[in-house]
């Protein structure tokens, strides 16, 4: 796997700065146009679902024609192109979670999934992941597809070598906070000098947002990004930096220094699991996963969803729901490192069985849990495009040496800026 799906949720960060998040909506609902029923198209990207299960469902629905395409490229634009145009666009979509903030505020585009029957099913998702799908007024514009519950990876070996403690559960109750962990990382990088703690600090920045009720935008529309939350996470994360125990990796080295051992710990997402095995092949059986620093914390997860111009809704949502019934999400979960929001999967043999490259260990123990617990917090839709700034700060920390309170400093006045272009108040 390549390091654009660890690195989506800054990238996406940076690009919905420089292109807003919410103008290329546009408005209206469309018209239906004539499209056939018994034919209908599904769109999503390369790893958004399992083509296993996909391609089942074109055997289980065997009374419609299911066409489907992996869209490459730029999926938002592709899909925002066709949303244009009755006639272009699916009759299923996928929407990435770092892009269906910006689809809310129009959700006439979509059909209200609640009017098929979803208001009798959410049950068995998670609410939090729900409530990020749904309109202020109660609308449901997708069901979703995975999360990404966070953990923190180990090396085991490197942790015995500084005389830290192993055993997952020891490792998740000792290093709990997030200056337990640093202080781990200082003695790590001592023991063991070439080794660092984390990749950067950008990362723990991703985890601490992602641990609060608020986020960079309240519900009001009101510019946050400035209060004690976001300075607490900077702060926060800035401390490895000042530790030297930041290996301050932000281009494409990331691979080698998973390999080599420069990184005695990841902190990531489930799926991030697979960024490493496929890094650092030879390090099987020396990964172990505990509880992040902290508190749970979710990064990635996304959605299918019906355009208002499907030419067959209530078929289109029952295919919808068998693509993600807990047993269909489970081999999701083994085909393509989809973790399941059903949690009545997480007690399915794909996800119970021990995992060897971790040394057997059983990870969902680690990761239903954290998955259960993430807090729910409201994203704006112009969320993205004002927390680029930081993010480019804490960057320009490690990359030139600025210093930490002006950067903290030009990344509000920066956020600001783009708030209020964003018609944030």
């Amino acid at each position: 796997m390549d390091l654009s799906r660890r690195r989506f949720l800054q990238a996406a960060a940076l690009t919905a700065a420089t292109a807003g998040a919410t103008a290329a909506c546009g408005g209206g609902t469309g018209a239906s146009g004539s499209k056939d029923d018994k034919n209908l198209t599904l769109w999503y990207w390369s790893g958004g679902l399992s083509d296993k299960v996909v391609a089942d469902a074109k055997k289980h629905f065997s009374g419609i024609s299911l066409k489907t395409s992996v869209v490459g490229g730029d999926f938002k634009t592709k899909l925002l192109t066709g949303l244009r145009a009755a006639q272009s666009a699916p009759d299923i979509t996928g929407i990435k979670g770092e892009d269906i903030a910006s689809f809310l505020p129009n959700a006439n585009r979509f059909i209200d999934l609640n009017t098929l029957g979803a208001d009798k099913e959410i049950a068995q998702y998670l609410s939090w992941k729900v409530k990020q799908a749904t309109t202020q007024d109660g609308k449901l514009i997708g069901l979703p597809i995975d999360v990404g519950p966070c953990a923190m990876f180990y090396r085991e070996d490197l942790f015995a070598k500084a005389g830290l403690p192993t055993d997952p559960a020891k490792v998740s109750s000792e290093l709990s906070t997030w200056d337990d962990y640093f202080q781990a990382g200082v003695e790590l990088h001592k023991a063991t000098p070439k080794t660092f703690l984390i990749n950067n600090i950008s990362s723990v920045f991703t985890m601490i947002v992602g641990q609060n009720v608020h986020r960079f935008i309240d519900e009001s529309n009101k510019f946050i990004g400035d209060q004690d939350h976001i300075r607490t996470a900077w702060t926060t994360a800035v401390k490895p930096y000042t530790l030297g125990i930041d290996a301050k990796i932000n281009d494409n080295t990331w691979n080698a220094a998973v390999s080599g051992g420069a990184l005695g710990t990841e902190i990531g997402a489930a799926w991030h699991a697979l960024d490493i095995t496929s890094a650092a092949p030879d390090t099987k059986g020396k990964w172990r996963v505990a509880s992040l620093p902290g508190g749970p914390s979710n990064l990635g997860g996304s959605f299918l969803a019906i355009p208002a111009t499907s030419g067959n809704p209530e078929e289109a949502f029952k295919i919808i729901s068998w693509i993600l019934s807990p047993e269909n999400q489970a081999r999701g979960f083994t085909d393509a490192a989809l973790f399941p929001t059903a949690p009545a999967a997480y007690l399915l043999p794909a996800l119970t069985g021990g995992d060897a490259f971790f040394g057997g260990q059983k990870t969902i123990e680690i990761f239903a849990p954290a998955a259960e617990d993430i807090p729910a917090a409201y994203e704006a839709p112009a969320d993205a495009a004002v927390s680029a700034p930081f993010y480019s700060e804490l960057t320009s920390i490690e990359a030139k040496g600025k210093d930490p309170d002006t950067a903290w400093k030009d990344a509000v006045s920066q956020a600001k800026q783009i708030a209020q272009r964003q018609g944030v108040k």
